[in-house]
Order: structure tokens, then C-alpha cells, then sequence
């Protein structure tokens, strides 16, 4: 039995973001214990040219978001980045988990020859389904929610890769 671009992206998306959800829940509770401002974590970033945390968040949510929708063959809706406190970003991503789960497999299997059109700096191009996912959508998905986690981490929320796998 092969690999259905549904079970390649849907699920994995799911479980890495109920991941994420509980490494900002644990961000939280983190900058609560210690009684500092969240916004110390949230505005944190590995190196100054990086993303903070937030926009992190955004960017990998963005990505399970847009990959599921284009996949069926549909724009992803846009969503406003005005997420400012983990609350906001726990909600962001639930929100991305409702939308991804809402594609029955039906919607995206098949769609390894489609034409994706992506839009990027106003210059369009067209890659195949298969090899969006694989090669763009999945790895930007995964650099974000890498980086997201390393910033807390880093900054001594006690998250482990049970935690980062969405497994606690």
C-alpha cells in the first residue's frame, strides 16, 4: 500500500501542532513561574536576524494551512498576524488543526501532479503537488516549528521531543 498525499501531510501536520500547542502552553505557564513579562519569550528569536517566536508560529501555522488547502486545490485563506500573547498563538493554532482536519482525504490524495501556483515577491511559479510538499511546504513547516520550540528551549522552558512530537 502507498504513501496518499493526505496521510503524507494532514496527520502529520495535526500531531506536530498539537506539539506546538503544548510547548506555548508550557511557555506560559514558564514565564508565569518566573515572573516575568510572556512578551520577553514571545519577542525571543535564536539570533536578531530570525524571526521572533511569534512570527515563528505564524509562519508554520501559515504553512499547514496553505499546503492542506492548495493540495485540494484551493487558496488558503489569509489570516491576520496580530496574535500578542500565547493565548492568542494557542488559538492560532487550534485554528490551523480545525482547518487541516477539515480536508477529508478525498480532497488532497491525488494531487501529486497538480499545479501549485505560488506567489512569492509578486513573481508566480508553478511546481507539482508532490513536489511542493515534500520540498517547500514540509520543510518550511518543520524549520518553523523547530525554531519555535529551540527558542523556548533556549530560553529554559523545560520542553523535551516528546513534547516538541506532540507524544505528552
Amino acid at each position: 500500500m502507498s504513501l496518499s498525499m493526505h496521510q503524507a501531510s494532514v496527520p502529520v501536520f495535526v500531531r506536530l501542532l498539537h506539539g506546538l500547542k503544548g510547548v506555548l502552553a508550557k511557555g506560559a505557564a514558564h514565564a508565569e513561574a518566573k515572573g516575568f513579562d510572556p512578551a520577553a519569550l514571545l519577542q525571543a528569536r535564536l539570533y536578531p536576524d530570525m524571526f521572533p517566536l511569534t512570527k515563528q508560529v505564524q509562519v508554520c501555522t501559515d504553512f499547514a494551512k496553505g499546503a492542506t488547502a492548495r493540495l485540494a486545490g484551493e487558496e488558503p485563506p489569509p489570516w491576520s498576524d496580530e496574535e500578542k500573547t500565547f493565548a492568542d498563538l494557542i488559538e492560532r493554532v487550534e485554528k490551523t488543526i480545525a482547518f487541516v482536519q477539515a480536508y477529508a482525504p478525498a480532497q488532497v490524495d491525488g494531487s501529486e501532479a497538480r499545479d501549485i501556483t505560488l506567489v512569492r515577491r509578486g513573481q508566480s511559479s508553478v511546481v507539482k503537488g508532490q513536489a511542493y510538499l515534500l520540498e517547500q511546504a514540509m520543510p518550511n513547516f518543520y524549520f518553523h516549528l523547530t525554531t519555535a520550540y529551540a527558542i523556548l528551549r533556549h530560553n529554559g522552558v523545560e520542553v523535551g521531543k516528546r513534547d516538541y512530537l506532540g507524544m505528552t
